[in-house]
């Protein structure tokens, strides 16, 4: 197999774990995985972007520009900050909930993520998910999964749904483990509607 996939996000959303849970599964499967993270003020709401580059031709980690198979986004304008390493023919899936900027909150701008979820659309293919609804109750600690899920459902991932889950059961804590399970299987169920 050969796949790049850029995982991108804010801190404290998840990010480094879904694509820790991507490579490992990747390596599972027997394929030549490199990554690398670029984290910056990640501890404070900064972005966060993940490259994982999957198959024996990837001599670096990081993911030229216009290269990426897929981009899985869990806040809107992390997606479009990142569509340039999108390949013309890539695919997006992003989380419709917006994490607004501490910025928001000394001057209200009403970002709500609608208008880079429009961008999106006229630059490429993509699925949209509200990961807020298929966490419900869990909340927004459980995001990262759902995504996850429903990037496995779309089929482009390249990697199966039950070898994901497997990843999650050996490398998620195990008194989350269930509740990842829960929402991951809700993502895919609900790209597969």
């Amino acid at each position: 197999m050969k796949k790049d996939i850029l995982v991108c996000g804010v801190g404290g959303q998840g990010t480094v774990l879904a694509s820790k849970l991507i490579a490992s599964a990747a390596m599972t499967l027997g394929n030549t995985v490199h990554s690398a993270e670029t984290i910056g003020m990640a501890q404070r709401g900064g972005s966060v972007t993940s490259h994982i580059r999957i198959g024996d031709d990837a001599y670096s980690p990081l993911i030229p520009f216009g290269s990426a198979d897929m981009i899985i986004a869990f806040e809107p304008a992390e997606a479009v900050r990142n569509l340039m390493y999108l390949k013309k023919d890539g695919f997006v899936v992003v989380n419709r909930i917006p994490v607004k900027p501490a910025t928001e909150s000394l001057h209200d701008s009403g970002y709500d993520g609608t208008q880079m979820i429009e961008y999106i659309k006229k630059k490429c293919e993509c699925i949209v998910v509200d990961a807020s609804e298929l966490c419900g109750e869990l909340g927004a600690k459980f995001y990262n999964s759902a995504i996850l899920g429903a990037a496995a459902g779309t089929g482009r991932l390249g990697i199966s749904p039950e070898v994901l889950i497997a990843e999650i059961e050996r490398r998620v804590p195990e008194r989350f483990v269930e509740a990842n399970k829960k929402v991951f299987n809700a993502g895919l169920a609900a790209v597969g509607e």
